[in-house]
């Protein structure tokens, strides 16, 4: 299995379960006009964060890759594939707030 299935795999649980919880969501309006901006601006500091931290590790030869296992692409020594793990995280945590949340009654 290649770096590619498996991030396309993380990466479709996490779509299917924010699916699921903003489909059970009865203020699914609200919740996603209310939390789109913040989960956008912590997104895009996770992914830097990421970018930076990820090409310093392998950099210092913490983490190595098979190369027949990478699709090529890469940003620094970061393989793309490596972005996919904190977007589905990423994805999940609102979910998974949405899917345990207490409603007022």
């Amino acid at each position: 299995m290649t770096y590619v299935l498996l991030s396309l795999a993380f990466l479709a649980v996490a779509v299917v379960v924010l699916a699921i919880a903003l489909a059970v969501t009865p203020d699914r309006a609200v919740v996603v006009r209310r939390w789109w901006g913040p989960v956008l601006i912590g997104g895009v500091i996770v992914l830097v964060l990421t970018a930076v931290f990820d090409n310093v590790m392998i950099g210092a030869g913490l983490m190595t890759y098979g190369e027949g296992q990478l699709a090529g692409v890469h940003l620094g020594l970061v393989p793309v594939e490596d972005f996919a793990y904190p977007i589905a995280g990423i994805l999940l945590l609102p979910a998974v707030w949405l899917l345990t949340r207490r409603r007022a009654r």
